[in-house]
């Protein structure tokens, strides 16, 4: 839940972003980013850790949120441009999940190019 933000010294350091399920692919994006500024402002991180997960497109039989593969393009360069603030660029970004091996294959591609950028 949003109100989610961690305990102990911990406290305030979890951002949780509930979306609902059909929710549009520009609202999505749109609250990926201000989730993202939020955190960077607050954190203001030395490096990005990205779990990088595709199982949020439309054809994933896990998660189906809705994306589209150039969405999570979109999504990589908002990371890669979030990095250039704090993180001198600098990003890690670890496979997680996606389900769907054709359309992971073509979102895993696209999100390599965006951080090759």
């Amino acid at each position: 839940a949003a109100d989610e933000t961690g305990t102990g010294r911990g406290l305030g350091w979890t951002l949780n972003v509930p979306l609902k399920f059909g929710i549009s692919r520009e609202t999505y994006i749109s609250e990926f980013e201000r989730a993202l500024s939020r955190a960077v402002e607050q954190c203001r991180p030395q490096l990005i850790l990205i779990s990088a997960g595709f199982d949020a497109h439309r054809e994933d039989p896990i998660g189906s949120l809705g994306l589209e593969v150039e969405d999570f393009g979109t999504l990589t360069r908002l990371v890669v441009d979030a990095s250039s603030i704090t993180a001198g660029g600098r990003i890690v970004s670890l496979l997680e999940g996606g389900y769907n091996v054709d359309r992971l294959a073509e979102s895993v591609e696209l999100h390599l190019e965006q951080l090759s950028k």
